[in-house]
């Protein structure tokens, strides 16, 4: 059931989007200015974003589950990296729990945002059930993700329109869909792919992955014994801080060293995966990068799984690339051919400011990728307004968790001093470039623009570094180039 609405709504704040992102943001504004009304807005009819989008076989974290769910809010079910359906369970019970589901507007598609400097208020336009609802607030938080729900990365493979099977992206799985007994073709080696063949080879007659070049893979327990010990000897609150934090302490540790050593992480990886292999596979050809580790993100293998799928013939890596598709299979490169029922296309996501939403401020639209980005959460010169961006080597939740707290204190800080808008202004000082995410993965290489800009001195650097920020928030200044001021004219609204 919808709400009822008015013409116009009024809220504090207007928080799109109801994944890990808004469902967090809500719950860090409320728990520090809790006199501030908030509404979210979302567009899919589940609390979920990313973990309600994405249902292909297989589909789980490719991060612990510790630092993916939120520090106030303890995992209880007792894996270390958790199925999809377990973390979307787990946002909708967070949700409910601390009544932020009451807050929640779903199928609402949020269209555009103009910023009024007169009045100092942002008015949201949104479609829901073909109609448009009209949002109003003093601020608004953007916790829309990265990349587009409505448009993966789909390279164009000739001949593609002729393969008499099915082809299928894992962002749009169909439900219900049936591949037991068939042969089929994987395109692609990052996360999606190394989640979605071990499952696939369950039921499939067989799973084949279709390479360009290899992908660093680590496997990692699903169940994890030493969490466990932790979990067993001290009581739920205690125990999950203790390993969030040592959880995330280990993935920083292990970035460092891999980046730090790159020799010895790349003969630590390479002799871990030989292990794990049949006797006399040839590891070099597909599963030794060209790159070194972490110049792309680390793809997360559970229990060996994938491996052991190769050890008994259910699944094999083909490194090549594709001539053509015809009507039974796809003819690679070097002339061999792969006979397929169904080819899953699992090319990667496509590169998204915003949820592209339309920004306007007095007027003037606004293009947030020619924006630098102010301590990973601001834009620079758009007032009133937050975005959440998660790191790229580690937990999404870690920075997400810091940029709520950082947006909530920046509102308590505004009501204490009477400020109606707060941006952050770089003005003429000169300042170099660099991309707001730091890999070179082929989803950011081929949209080096798509995101706000990071520049390369703080506070407007995008750093992907959890300890430095984590400093950095514990002692910011939140004056920092910052400008406040008070509107001329205060609009009444509804109390």
């Amino acid at each position: 059931m919808h709400e009822h609405y008015s013409d116009e709504v009024y809220s504090d704040v207007v928080i799109i989007g109801a994944g890990i992102s808004g469902i967090g943001a809500a719950y860090r504004i409320r728990e520090r200015n809790p006199q501030l009304t908030y509404t979210i807005l979302e567009r899919r009819s589940r609390i979920g974003g990313t973990w309600d989008l994405f249902r292909y076989p297989g589909i789980r974290s490719d991060s612990d589950i510790f630092t993916l769910s939120f520090p106030w809010e303890p995992w209880t079910r007792p894996e270390n990296v958790a199925d999809g359906e377990y973390i979307r369970e787990y946002l909708t019970d967070t949700a409910h729990k601390y009544g932020i589901d009451r807050r929640i507007r779903f199928d609402t598609y949020v269209k555009s945002a103009e910023w009024d400097s007169g009045t100092d208020t942002w008015t949201v336009r949104a479609e829901q059930d073909g109609q448009e609802r009209v949002h109003r607030a003093r601020f608004v938080f953007f916790g829309t993700g990265y990349y587009s729900y409505d448009d993966p990365y789909r390279p164009q493979f000739p001949g593609i329109e002729r393969f008499g099977g099915k082809v299928v992206h894992p962002q749009f799985w169909p439900e219900d869909f049936d591949y037991s007994g068939k042969r089929v073709v994987v395109i692609g080696s990052g996360a999606t792919a190394i989640s979605l063949i071990p499952a696939l080879a369950d039921k499939a007659a067989h799973v084949t992955m279709l390479q360009r070049s290899p992908t660093y893979m680590m496997s990692m327990p699903r169940i994890d014994p030493m969490v466990d010990f932790i979990r067993k000897v001290l009581p739920p609150t205690l125990s999950h801080a203790v390993v969030r934090f040592r959880n995330a302490m280990f993935h920083v540790l292990t970035y460092f060293m891999f980046r730090k050593a790159p020799r010895f992480g790349r003969k630590l990886i390479r002799n871990r995966t030989k292990a794990a292999l049949p006797e006399g596979y040839n590891v070099d050809l597909h599963f030794k990068p060209k790159y070194n580790p972490w110049d792309q993100r680390m793809c997360l293998i559970l229990d060996h799984d994938l491996f052991e799928q190769i050890k008994q013939g259910r699944a094999e890596v083909v490194t090549d690339t594709v001539d053509h598709i015809d009507e039974t299979g796809i003819v690679l490169t070097s002339g061999a051919r792969i006979d397929a029922d169904v080819i899953v296309t699992a090319t990667g996501l496509q590169l998204q400011a915003l949820g592209g939403i339309r920004l306007a401020v007095d007027g003037e639209e606004v293009d947030p990728t020619d924006r630098f980005v102010y301590k990973e959460y601001l834009i620079e010169d758009i007032p009133n307004m937050a975005w959440c961006i998660g790191y790229t080597n580690a937990s999404w939740t870690l920075r997400a968790d810091m940029t709520a707290k950082a947006v909530a204190k920046l509102l308590a800080y505004m009501d204490a001093h009477g400020y109606t808008h707060a941006y952050p202004h770089l003005g003429n000082v000169p300042l170099a470039e660099k991309p707001a995410f730091d890999l070179q993965a082929n989803y950011i290489k081929r949209s080096p623009h798509a995101l706000p800009k990071s520049g390369t001195r703080r506070p407007w650097n995008v750093r992907h570094n959890y300890v430095l920020d984590v400093i950095d928030h514990r002692f910011d200044r939140i004056e920092e180039s910052m400008v406040f001021g008070r509107a001329a004219v205060r609009e009444p609204h509804p109390a």
